[in-house]
């Protein structure tokens, strides 16, 4: 009893002493490591076991040494369907020009214009839309999302899938792992029966993983039709009511596309299914002669662990400092890092409005907490916030002024900085970017404004829990 006691203490301070340094090492962010401190100390078996599962910073050595050794190849081998050298309308405020280069070098794909964008803000109006360009497709359907559940949505569109398929249109879906992990047994079966290719995306199992964190996801959404038809956002293939007990009816955002900037849609889905599959698509068809559809100008990001910076928070900074009146950013989760921060308070001091919309409650009620603690930073600075209180806002969006938006599935969180992989897109067209900000009035009318007096007037509790958890924010 003694001896065991003695093992289970002592052993507990050798894993303390020695996870200091391999934390050190193995983190670049201070607040990252000094949180799996933190978490090594208050119970360090557990902590160890934890920190196996899911400290690594990154995918697993193999599966991320393969997809920066092909990232190169593919941009390369697929560069002149990714550029439209005589692509006209990428009229760009000078302003911009910076954030322009900057998302080019991080994500490798270039500003084009000639596009034509129509914001789809409501779950059913984007289902019926996606299956009714599934109907009309002749040559091939790619989606790709984070949930595709097994549910009455999920259904509609495994039926337009399979419909499809049976015509002769050959479909893929690329699926996460874990976020549609219901889906694959039945669903996603019926439709391998029936012709359609469906693949897990980052399979979570640790003795494949070696190490690598399990809890890096893809939570990109995207779908190309025909290689003509492309739509990104942050709406999964799922119900409206999608965790309708927890946080209410869910509100998302998508955006349809047409123009040269969905082969780069196209060749973002090929790369992850390549990764997935170790299939190379290649057929004439699939980058199909781009053509003049309308006027917008679109950066096509796609961020990562396996890109070398944390690109989509230097964009939003980058981004943050080109303001000149205003910045609106909605997201469901929002847990920003030092950095972000910082150039909030900057813009405010410069005297641009600041205003951040968060649902009242989300899915995730430690992320609740500490996004209510960077809410109260934000209050603090001179900002304004705006808590939704019609169900589970979902949308990731950014308007700056009235020149630029940036849409996507990368929440305003750590999460998305350093983790997972997502995609978003910086759009410069005046008619769009109005209507996402009339989306963002809605939005507004539907909050409560937090008073920064009341804000700090709240139960002593509840501010203590917000700062307890904020230490550990970066591991959420």
């Amino acid at each position: 009893m003694i001896f065991d006691s003695l093992f289970w203490t002592l052993g507990g301070w050798i894993i303390r002493i020695c996870m200091i340094p391999v934390i050190g090492m193995r983190k670049e962010d201070p607040t990252t490591s000094l949180a799996w401190v933190a978490v090594i100390f208050l119970s360090p078996w557990l902590g160890l076991i934890v920190y196996l599962l899911v400290g690594e910073h990154g995918l697993s050595r193999p599966r991320l040494s393969r997809r920066l050794k092909n990232h190169a190849n593919f941009h390369r081998i697929n560069s002149e369907y990714l550029e439209c050298p005589n692509y006209q309308g990428c009229q760009v405020n000078e302003d911009y020009r910076v954030l322009v280069g900057l998302a080019e070098r991080h994500g490798g794909l270039p500003l084009l214009g000639s596009n034509k964008v129509a914001l789809i803000a409501d779950t059913d109006d984007f289902i019926e839309s996606l299956i009714a360009d599934i109907k009309k497709a002749r040559d091939h359907v790619h989606l790709l999302f984070y949930i595709f559940r097994n549910d009455e949505t999920g259904k509609q569109v495994a039926e337009a899938l399979v419909d499809a398929a049976q015509k002769g249109v050959q479909c893929r879906v690329l699926a996460d792992a874990v976020g549609s992990r219901g889906m694959f047994s039945e669903l996603g079966s019926w439709m391998i029966s029936k012709g359609v290719e469906v693949y897990p995306a980052l399979p979570a199992n640790p003795l494949r993983l070696r190490l690598s964190r399990l809890d890096i996801r893809n939570h990109r959404k995207l779908a190309v039709i025909d290689g003509q038809t492309g739509y990104t956002g942050s709406q999964n293939i799922v119900d409206s009511d999608f965790g309708h007990k927890k946080a209410g009816q869910w509100h998302d955002v998508m955006v349809r596309i047409k123009g040269p900037t969905v082969r780069q849609l196209q060749a973002v889905f090929v790369e992850d299914w390549f990764y997935e599959t170790d299939e190379v698509l290649d057929f004439p068809s699939l980058y199909p002669a781009a053509k003049k559809e309308g006027r917008a100008t679109i950066q096509v990001v796609p961020t990562g662990p396996d890109q070398p910076t944390e690109g989509f928070q230097d964009i939003l900074i980058q981004s943050i400092h080109s303001a000149r009146n205003r910045i609106s950013i909605t997201s469901p989760y929002f847990i920003p890092n030092e950095g972000l921060i910082t150039a909030l308070r900057l813009a405010v001091a410069r005297g641009v409005e600041v205003d951040i919309i968060v649902p009242d409650r989300s899915d995730h009620l430690l992320v609740d907490q500490a996004s209510a603690y960077f809410c109260g930073v934000v209050l603090r600075n001179g900002g304004n916030v705006y808590m939704f209180n019609e169900g589970m806002l979902h949308t990731k969006i950014m308007t700056v002024d009235d020149d630029m938006a940036i849409v996507g599935s990368a929440n305003f969180d750590i999460r998305s900085f350093y983790l997972n992989i997502e995609l978003v897109m910086i759009i410069f067209e005046p008619e769009f970017i109005y209507n996402l900000k009339m989306l963002q009035n809605c939005y507004r009318g539907h909050s409560t404004r937090i008073r920064p007096e009341f804000w700090l007037r709240r139960p002593l509790y509840k501010r203590m829990t917000e700062g307890v958890v904020k230490i550990f924010s970066p591991l959420l």
